[in-house]
């Protein structure tokens, strides 16, 4: 199991949100860089940096981002309102993955143009699911597609990752959506990484227990409710 750090930007500060609302947000850090070295020093696998700023529509921080690809030598997955085609081939240009949830479920032309020019395995289909639906546009949108049949549908189209938030759950510490996790992992030909909810060590063992490929380290990493370290000797 990949254990991987999220780094959440915003207005280019590390920033933890509740349930995806900025109003209801914490800053931990004016430096991203710093923090992406500081996760790698810990043992992370890769990184998992996303533009809260692009994903609310208000801004980019997509050279940051590159910094921070620059300056660790772990692997780095972009997300966070990569909705147009030249956003994605620039992320695609200093990053090995970039993780797509709102294209992917609204334009699936422009996700298999994508797909066929740098291989779906560089495309990470993120799956946020409130209520056992999956939602897009920064969460504020459903799509009223049931969350396991959206996941059979990527793998029939050729993509084998898939990010699952639970969005009730993300920034709460009240523990993984476990269930959810567990069925997406029966999906056959899909690798499931776990995010949401994580507020403690039983918890990354919990979704490591039920098959997930990695799992998102957020709010209990910054609030020093468990280490990288502790993850890793039970990944």
């Amino acid at each position: 199991m990949k254990v991987i750090p999220a780094i959440d930007i915003m207005e280019g500060k590390v920033v933890r949100l509740v349930k995806g609302d900025p109003k209801n947000k914490t800053v931990y850090s004016n430096n991203p860089v710093e923090i992406a070295k500081e996760w790698q020093r810990a043992g992370a696998d890769m990184l998992h940096v996303v533009d809260l700023d692009a994903t609310l529509g208000l801004g980019s921080n997509l050279k940051t981002i590159k910094k921070v690809a620059q300056e660790v030598s772990i692997p780095v997955e972009v997300a966070g309102g990569l909705r147009s085609e030249n956003v994605i081939e620039d992320a695609l240009d200093f990053a090995p993955k970039v993780v797509l949830g709102t294209i992917a479920f609204k334009n699936r032309d422009m996700l298999q143009k994508i797909s066929k020019k740098f291989g779906s395995n560089r495309i990470v289909i993120s799956a946020d699911q409130l209520n056992g639906k999956i939602v897009v546009s920064g969460w504020t949108e459903s799509t009223g597609l049931d969350l396991i049949p959206g996941v059979e549908e990527f793998v029939n189209l050729g993509f084998s990752e898939f990010l699952i938030t639970s969005v009730d759950r993300d920034g709460t510490l009240v523990g993984p959506d476990v269930d959810s996790l567990k069925n997406a992992c029966r999906v056959k030909g899909a690798k499931i990484i776990a995010s949401g909810g994580i507020s403690k060590l039983q918890d990354t063992i919990d979704v490591k227990q039920v098959g997930v490929a990695g799992v998102i380290l957020g709010k209990a990493l910054y609030d020093k409710k468990i280490t990288i370290e502790e993850v890793k000797a039970i990944a």
